[in-house]
């Protein structure tokens, strides 16, 4: 199983340097505190990972953080590609799950936790969007859960397939029974685990066309899957660039106090500023190339990235300026865009090297 690879950083100037990167500090176990914040989630690539798996240093164990009294996050350190995060929500006599994992065995992990935990086997997963990393795992826990989605998570999730297959072909994933959402809702759905209320809420075209926020408005935690990344780039090729400011919009007024991303630890809602000055930044290199006739790799190979230079996956930019690029083009939000030179790109601006898959 791909444990690690080489990620990039902006200071990185040739393929050499990103193959000697590493992705975060040695082993730890299941409590071990996570590793400097990463994130996303890819859907299809044209390339794929072919490190050595003895070049790739073994990322920490997932592990538990209790956020209120019957809700748990589950963290999966570095949250790389196909790292993300998870949840579950319980009253002692039902559990729902936010969320499931890239792999058989990650997903059987999570699983497990919840049973530690002490939590009844779950009756309902709840996916926060379609991507593999969020979905794949979906088959661990049902038929006993049902799963529950935007009516756009359950068409995207059965027209992508195996995605992740597609893209990163070397890695175990296990035993992968795509299982798309049962129950599906199109502006917001309640439900109820005992008398914690778990609102479902469609955000509008934000990361992908059929995003949820999962909102506990009693614990005021929100579940925010890709619309939010704690420590790594915004992911927004599948998705929509004004659709994800107007998706912070709608959070801010959740008044949340602790925000479960979709990747990286948690944290408040103050991440959500960085966010936004990511994605107009995003939006202000776009207006400027294509006014010059320049292309989205060509700006994104000479943009000075100042604050964000620390983020993870800055090889998203690019992909990133393909989406600004179409929707300033008139191009509807969500609607696809050429994977094969959104990652392409993406490959270029990672020193040549395809990303890797970190599950």
């Amino acid at each position: 199983m791909c444990e690690s690879a080489a990620r990039n950083t902006p200071a990185q100037a040739s393929a050499a340097q990103t193959a000697a990167r590493t992705s975060g500090p040695g082993a730890g176990g299941p409590d071990a505190a996570p590793p400097p914040p990463r994130a996303a989630t890819p859907t299809e690539a044209p390339a794929a990972d072919a490190s050595p798996a003895a070049e790739r240093p073994v990322i920490p164990e997932p592990y538990l953080t209790e956020l209120a009294a019957g809700v748990h996050a589950f963290i999966q350190p570095d949250g790389g590609w196909c790292l993300n995060n998870a949840g579950f929500v319980t009253d002692g006599d039902a559990t729902l799950v936010v969320d499931t994992a890239a792999t058989e065995r990650r997903a059987r992990l999570l699983r497990r936790r919840i049973a530690e935990s002490g939590a009844p086997a779950p009756r309902m997963v709840v996916n926060t969007h379609h991507h593999g990393d969020h979905t794949y795992g979906n088959g661990v826990f049902a038929p006993e859960a049902t799963v529950i989605g935007h009516a756009s998570c359950r068409r995207e999730l059965l027209a992508a397939g195996q995605q992740l297959h597609a893209v990163w072909p070397q890695v175990d994933y296990g035993d992968i029974r795509l299982t798309a959402p049962e129950i599906t809702y199109t502006d917001e759905l309640a439900l109820h685990v005992g008398d914690i209320e778990v609102r479902l809420i469609h955000p509008g075209v934000a990361h992908t066309t059929g995003d949820t926020l999962v909102w506990l408005p009693r614990q005021r935690i929100v579940f925010a899957g890709d619309l939010v990344f704690h420590g790594g780039t915004p992911f927004i090729f599948m998705g929509s660039l004004a659709g994800s400011l107007r998706a912070l919009e709608l959070l801010r007024t959740l008044d949340a106090v602790t925000v479960v991303p979709g990747h990286g630890p948690v944290t408040g809602p103050e991440v959500y500023d960085d966010i936004e000055r990511y994605l107009r930044f995003v939006g202000r290199l776009a207006q400027e190339g294509q006014a010059a006739g320049r292309t989205p790799l060509e700006v994104a190979r000479e943009a000075d990235l100042g604050p964000f230079a620390e983020l993870a996956e800055s090889e998203r930019l690019v992909a990133n300026l393909h989406r600004a690029y179409a929707e300033l083009a008139g191009v509807a939000p969500g609607a696809p865009l050429d994977l094969v030179a959104g990652f392409g790109d993406m490959t270029v601006m990672n020193g040549g090297v395809p990303m890797a898959c970190h599950a």
